[in-house]
């Protein structure tokens, strides 16, 4: 009897710190699985307002376009809306002035896009040589920047006028004064460089940044191996400034794609409609001809175009993917 009991004794005493030493993982994954827990909830916290400004801000509207633009009719009375499918893109792409418009916007966009941040990337890489007084010539090309895109088109607006001092100093030196707004030729062109001058020094400090992140151990290598400044530039600092440059290339063309207020204030369009590009023409149709279910199917035209060509940016800048033999 003494004997049994001392063996069952025994087999507890033994058996004891196995069953601890089992729930002990069983509690450490418990403790895991609501560590876990824990985290995707706080995360899931801070990520909501993000998340409803975006759904309510970005992805309803985007929703809600389309929706009205496969509608047709006039909202009062004259004609209720009614569904039409894809009888408003129908009728844009049928019409001459409209895929006329679509041409412009793709050149006007092919032309400043690249330019503008070529000229940021040239001032750039300038303003990060061993330049004199350089926080001083930054602050003068970020200026423009701060002043808001009204303010800049009015002085642009003065500046630029048949009787304005940008042709009185053209005059002065022997040339003839520019019809720089009321040209079909050169109003575009006009509207570029307003742009431009606004544009440069904003993506300007996103490229200084970028390249002042770039370690200087490979400029100082380059050095050594006596690469010139030209070889530096396309081999070190063009490649490690990707992400950067995509950056400001992706939020430059979107930029660009919606432009408005210096077309409106100053041309209006014209003359002849050589300064209507897609984002006012939307503009015009919705809130001027008083067809916004025309209107809408123009912006979501236009959002696809831009997509395309942020898709294609995206495409080309991509990061190279080191194979897997070569790690």
């Amino acid at each position: 009897m003494t004997d049994t009991v001392s063996s069952h004794t025994a087999k507890d005493i033994v058996s004891e710190p196995s069953g601890r030493r089992a729930a002990a993982p069983r509690a450490a994954r418990g403790g895991r699985r609501f560590g876990q827990r824990t985290e995707v909830l706080w995360a899931m916290a801070f990520l909501a307002p993000a998340i409803v400004a975006i759904l309510s801000m970005r992805v309803a509207p985007a929703v809600g376009a389309f929706v009205t633009s496969m509608q047709v009719g006039f909202p009062g009375g004259v004609r209720e809306p009614v569904f039409g499918g894809f009888e408003n893109y129908v009728s844009l792409f049928s019409n001459p002035q409209f895929v006329d418009t679509i041409i412009r916007t793709l050149v006007f966009n092919l032309i400043i896009n690249p330019g503008q941040i070529a000229i940021a990337l040239l001032i750039a890489v300038v303003m990060t040589q061993r330049v004199r007084f350089k926080g001083l010539w930054r602050t003068l090309v970020f200026i423009p920047a701060t002043i808001p895109i009204v303010g800049s088109s009015i002085a642009w607006g003065v500046a630029l006028r048949p009787e304005g001092p940008v042709n009185a100093i053209i005059e002065f030196f022997g040339g003839q004064a520019q019809p720089f707004f009321t040209s079909p030729d050169q109003a575009l062109a006009s509207i570029i460089l307003v742009a431009s001058w606004i544009g440069v020094g904003y993506w300007m400090i996103f490229l200084i940044s970028g390249i002042e992140s770039i370690p200087g151990e490979y400029y100082e290598a380059a050095r050594l191996d006596r690469a010139g400044r030209i070889r530096t530039f396309f081999s070190i600092t063009l490649p490690l400034l990707k992400r950067p440059l995509l950056f400001v290339l992706v939020a430059n063309t979107v930029a660009n794609f919606v432009l408005f207020v210096p077309v409106q204030m100053l041309t209006n369009g014209g003359p002849e409609r050589s300064t209507t590009i897609l984002m006012f023409d939307a503009y015009r149709t919705t809130y001027e001809y008083g067809n916004r279910y025309l209107g809408a199917a123009e912006v979501v035209i236009l959002t696809l175009i831009m997509l395309a060509f942020v898709a294609l940016q995206f495409r080309l800048l991509r990061e190279e993917k080191i194979p897997k033999a070569a790690k």
